[in-house]
């Protein structure tokens, strides 16, 4: 039985505000993965695979070092170097999957409890359709049902967005709602507001199922509605920033 991985099937929102208004949502479902759950799900779901072809599949290369490598053991490095105690902890992945072997994730986001089931670090994994990855790494009040991040802008993720940003990230921790918020502003002001929010299902045969034939190609549809949108945005007249470096997979520990 799949006791600690779910479905979230709900609704993602972008709402930009300067220089000119335009937004857009559209619905998804992700899934809320518990990295030692993997083996049981490629065993027990008919419609998901780990690391190999399936019309649904997970595959350790599209996170963390992204060269096929132990997640856990990537995450575990890293909060090491930001001084939180690994000792019987539980990682869980939000994620899109594969769907007939193509994802593109703009955003995943690690959550790591403790040996007492108490959330303390989340690391907000963020990609470019560059194929370029950029992971913010922030430790957790474990009491609190809300968590809150500060951060400046140190990837380069739209082309009509500056560099000279600051992220203000706002989650609650998963239980039968998720909800990720992300506000990015700059000097004079909001800029954008994204979001994610979902309604959790049991993980099983019929609920994937369920949830492809609600979004068939919707991987695709994520990268077709990227371009489409920023294809919008430049007949607005909204400027192009053009990206001034090229990087791969860069980690920052946020205080």
């Amino acid at each position: 039985m799949i006791k600690n991985s779910s479905i979230y099937s709900g609704t993602v929102i972008h709402k930009r505000f300067k220089p000119k208004l335009h937004s857009f949502t559209y619905k998804v479902f992700s899934l809320l993965i518990d990295l030692t759950e993997l083996d049981k799900l490629d065993k027990n779901l008919k419609l998901f695979s780990y690391n190999k072809f399936n019309i649904i599949s997970f595959y350790n290369k599209d996170h963390g070092p992204r060269d096929g490598s132990s997640l856990q053991n990537w995450v575990k490095d890293n909060l090491k170097k930001n001084n939180i105690d690994t000792n019987g902890i539980q990682i869980k992945l939000l994620c899109y999957p594969r769907i007939f072997g193509y994802v593109f994730n703009p955003l995943s986001v690690f959550y790591i409890y403790n040996k007492n089931k108490e959330l303390i670090s989340i690391l907000y994994e963020v990609k470019n359709t560059f194929g370029e990855q950029h992971t913010y790494i922030f430790k957790s009040n474990k009491n609190e049902n809300l968590i809150q991040h500060v951060c400046k802008k140190k990837f380069h993720v739209s082309p009509f967005i500056e560099m000279n940003c600051v992220y203000f990230f706002r989650l609650l921790k998963p239980g039968n709602k998720i909800s990720v918020i992300i506000d990015q502003n700059d000097k004079e002001g909001k800029i954008l507001y994204a979001s994610q929010d979902g309604i959790k299902s049991e993980l099983n045969n019929n609920t994937l199922i369920k949830a492809y034939l609600k979004h068939p190609l919707m991987t695709f549809k994520i990268i077709f509605a990227i371009h489409f949108e920023a294809f919008k945005l430049w007949t607005k007249g909204i400027k192009f920033i053009k990206k001034k470096i090229k990087i791969k997979n860069n980690i920052t520990i946020e205080n």
